[in-house]
């Protein structure tokens, strides 16, 4: 086991497991309070980033969750930042769980898949999401259209044939 995992004795180890993740930013950054609400909520398992920016896509303890979880379990963090800084990558990330039988749970949010209202709560973000992607795309095809009133046509260069 690598030195960024803990295990929680003081719990049971039957299944389904309440796997937890921390993460800090920096080295300056302390894990502890993290370590100490995720083995309070339970989880026996805890993988934990130290240093690691959350708008890295491939963290080392977050592979590591990913890979340990399976159906019927929980991935539980002390607050959603610590698992994504986008909105689209936490979608992601709980469609993906979702496909695989696992829950998930914020413990600064309230937010519990396991429920109806946690599932509700992450289609809202979803719903919002995507009308952010659409309204940004939006705007950008309008952008481009007045360049091209003007002459102007951004992106890459045209072939001339």
């Amino acid at each position: 086991m690598h030195n960024n995992t803990i295990r929680n004795t003081e719990t049971r180890k039957a299944e389904p497991r309440k796997i937890g993740y921390a993460r800090v930013s920096t080295a300056e950054q302390n894990l502890a309070y993290q370590v100490t609400a995720l083995k309070a909520a339970g989880c026996d398992l805890i993988f934990k980033d130290e240093g690691v920016s959350g708008a890295v896509a491939s963290r080392p303890a977050l592979d590591q969750v990913l890979a340990e979880l399976g159906d019927g379990d929980t991935l539980i963090v002390w607050r959603l930042d610590r698992l994504g800084r986008s909105l689209k990558h936490l979608i992601e990330l709980n469609d993906d769980l979702t496909l695989r039988g696992v829950f998930f749970e914020s413990l600064n949010e309230k937010i519990d898949t396991a429920t109806a209202m946690g599932r509700f709560v992450f289609h809202i973000l979803g719903a919002v999401a995507e009308l952010e992607r659409s309204i940004i795309r939006e705007r950008t095809l309008a952008g481009m259209a007045e360049a091209a009133k003007e002459g102007r046509f951004p992106g890459r260069p045209r072939l001339v044939a």
